[in-house]
């Protein structure tokens, strides 16, 4: 079941991104990972919005926000490709909950963990990547 986490400084995103940016980072990534569009899985795409206190992100030139976007995900549910389109759209998705320009794309950084099969547990079971491809066949059927 894939996972993202966005860790921003507080007040970098506008108010209505802040509203709607966590879910909105969930749809890229069930969309990217080829998941079925279904109240199942994306009740399974958990998001979270970390938020920094102020002076708690910086880089060795300014104060400027950076905006951190962590992905989990199974191993082998994202090609190259997808993972190039994910971190494409998930910039820009960020970008727009902020109120910033594509120019400022640099500012954002979206790291894909795979989490090997075997070592993800989910209901009090492991949960391999092989049953979870069968699920979203079996869900996109009930679509």
């Amino acid at each position: 079941m894939p996972m993202i986490r966005l860790t921003v400084p507080t007040g970098a995103l506008t108010g209505q991104g802040r509203a709607t940016v966590q879910r909105d980072l969930a749809a890229v990534l069930l969309r990217w990972e080829g998941a079925p569009d279904t109240a199942f899985f994306r009740a399974q795409a958990w998001s979270y919005l970390t938020e920094l206190p102020e002076g708690a992100q910086v880089t060795a030139e300014d104060d400027a926000p950076r905006f951190l976007v962590e992905v989990t995900v199974p191993q082998g549910a994202l090609s190259e490709r997808r993972k190039a389109g994910l971190a494409r759209e998930a910039t820009a998705t960020v970008l727009a909950a902020a109120g910033l320009s594509p120019a400022e794309a640099p500012r954002v950084w979206v790291l894909v963990n795979e989490q090997p099969d075997g070592t993800w547990g989910a209901g009090g079971s492991v949960v391999r990547y092989a049953d979870l491809v069968a699920l979203a066949k079996g869900r996109q059927a009930d679509a």
